[in-house]
């Protein structure tokens, strides 16, 4: 992916390394050249960016509790 450097020296992230890494506006990140020369962009915070079943986590409602779910596998309902 390439992007273009504007005259103030900044650069637009692209949406898919942004979302890979998690950054979002106000994140903080961190460049650092690798052994082989090439640089690297990290976030400075070091947090890992939220895994795709975390994004979804308390997503499914209120829904039935236990019991509830109990009974109608009984047929209690």
């Amino acid at each position: 992916m390439a992007t273009t450097v504007t005259a103030k020296g900044q650069v637009t992230i692209p949406k898919a390394v942004r979302d890979l890494l998690g950054i979002a506006p106000g994140s903080k990140v961190d460049f650092h050249r690798a052994a082989d020369g090439s640089v690297v962009l990290t976030r400075a915070d070091k947090k890992q960016p939220a895994s795709r079943f975390q994004r979804l986590r308390g997503h499914a409602g209120k829904g039935l509790d236990t019991d509830a779910i109990m009974a109608m596998t009984r047929g209690e309902t």
